[in-house]
């Protein structure tokens, strides 16, 4: 990339000379989305030749409107869940939960518009449940193949743009290094260009030449050496960017404007436009809007599920907490939930009646005097955080989400909010019965600061990759971690 010839301009050849070719990644997408509208379709087709016998030739035509329907209903789903923005294409765990996603929400929507318009008895259900299933699996077959053929080009360069950078002080120095050290971009940098060549900008910089002025640069894009060309200077540079820019803009290449030096620590956070004004959005509240709603919906379903099975468990439970020893059956305590608000999280009392806590709280530890016999045997089997299925309900708490705590619980002897000062980033959403951390093993007592830390991470990270998808996964991985308990006592 940095072969030069006479001219001190890059040689035309290679990675960045007229021989550089390249594919805009807007029209891979397109393909993407071209491909999985198909294999709608060929899936419904396919489950039609499976079903024929039964379907039969006369109803092929209304079939056939359903499967395009079904392929339209997909297509507005996806764009609208992002199953097409550029950062699905290069992860395939992300991609997967997308078009999954999207394709569950459109057999559902079918299904609920066949029951509202009363056509649902005109179609085979074998054909339909065939069709969902033959969809999910091509779906993600295709998906898989596509991610990793995009992988494997974007490791070929083939979607890299050629980005010259105008400033190479410490603001084009800062870009460089920003642009270099984020995977996800699609940009081969060419170099720096300069007007001040009076010593105050060095000549190469992490081996980037420093080519030379804004003249030189307007010369190099007329020579199709570059394709793009962001301007790094500080905004307070005001006169100095229009004149670089009013050259640039006679040339037919896309010109950029990098943030101030001092925005450079939130270059990750997204740009949008409070009217015709761009602003960076520093933190977005998470699980809002829509998808507070699905997480609601997500939250009475699968408890009513819950509570409709294991009923008879918490009868029991209650009765023999009941007979063990006296107190009341439920141990009401104070926990901080969303927005750091406290609740009384309800759950089967354990302990002796006079040895419960409400305040100063002490965790439970291996071999505790003051779990009772029953106690010992709910809390193992975590048959005592059955009640907690009542806060949710009441909307006090999620199935899934970060464990709340009591106010006044340590670690180490320290308040939780004292050993990290970020601890009360994990009140953004609402707490939950079970979380990401207690599967992934991170359960039991927080005795150390280290344990508290860790268990901070993994709560955070559900935060910001919350999904449906992901939620099943953990309840899933809960079962499992019920039925073998390593730290619950």
């Amino acid at each position: 990339m940095n072969d030069m010839d006479g001219r001190g301009r890059p040689q035309a050849a290679g990675e960045v000379g007229h021989g550089h070719t390249t594919v805009p990644i807007d029209l891979v997408v397109f393909a993407v989305r071209v491909v999985e509208f198909l294999t709608v379709i060929l899936a419904g087709v396919v489950s039609l030749s499976l079903w024929a016998e039964i379907v039969g030739a006369g109803h092929a035509a209304i079939y056939g409107r359903s499967m395009l329907a079904g392929a339209l209903i997909f297509a507005l789903v996806a764009e609208i869940m992002g199953t097409y923005d550029v950062d699905s294409h290069f992860s395939l765990r992300v991609a997967w939960q997308r078009v999954l996603a999207s394709w569950v929400v459109t057999g559902l929507f079918l299904v609920t518009i066949g029951f509202l318009l009363k056509v649902s008895e005109d179609f085979s259900r074998g054909w339909a449940l065939t069709w969902f299933v033959t969809a999910a699996v091509m779906l993600a077959g295709s998906r898989a193949a596509m991610t990793l053929w995009i992988r494997r080009l974007k490791g070929q360069g083939i979607f890299n743009s050629r980005v010259a950078i105008y400033g190479a002080a410490a603001q084009g120095q800062k870009l460089a290094h920003y642009i270099r050290g984020n995977s996800k971009l699609t940009i081969s940098l060419v170099g720096f260009f300069d007007d001040r060549r009076d010593g105050r900008v060095p000549v190469i910089v992490d081996d980037l030449p420093v080519f030379g002025t804004s003249e030189d640069l307007v010369a190099m894009i007329r020579d199709g050496l570059i394709d793009q060309v962001i301007v790094a200077l500080p905004w307070s540079a005001e006169a100095r960017i229009q004149q670089v820019v009013q050259k640039l803009a006679l040339t037919p290449v896309r010109i950029r404007l990098a943030p101030d030096l001092a925005n450079f620590a939130f270059a990750h956070r997204p740009l949008v436009l409070l009217g015709d004004m761009p602003v960076i959005t520093l933190f977005e509240r998470p699980i809002s809007g829509t998808d507070a709603i699905v997480k609601r919906a997500e939250d009475l379903l699968f408890t009513g599920i819950i509570l409709f099975f294991i009923w008879p468990v918490m009868l029991l439970a209650a009765i023999a907490v009941k007979l063990d020893s006296p107190g009341p059956i439920f141990f009401r305590q104070p926990r901080e939930g969303f927005n750091n608000q406290r609740f009384d999280v309800l759950k089967f009392r354990s302990m002796t009646h006079e040895m419960g806590q409400t305040d100063g709280i002490q965790q439970a530890t291996r071999d505790d005097k003051r779990v009772t016999r029953v106690g010992r045997i709910i809390r193992a089997t975590s048959i005592d955080e059955l009640p907690q299925l009542f806060n949710v309900m009441k909307g006090d708490m999620s199935l899934v989400g970060p464990r709340p705590h009591a106010p006044s619980t340590r670690a180490a002897g320290r308040l939780f909010n004292e050993v990290v000062q970020t601890y009360a980033a994990r009140h953004k959403v609402k707490p939950g019965i079970t979380g990401w951390a207690q599967v992934c093993g991170w359960r039991g007592e927080t005795d150390t600061e280290d344990k508290l830390v860790k268990r901070l991470e993994y709560d955070l990270y559900y935060i910001e990759n919350w999904s449906v998808p992901f939620d099943i996964y953990i309840l899933l991985r809960t079962v499992l971690a019920v039925l073998f308990p390593k730290n619950a006592f």
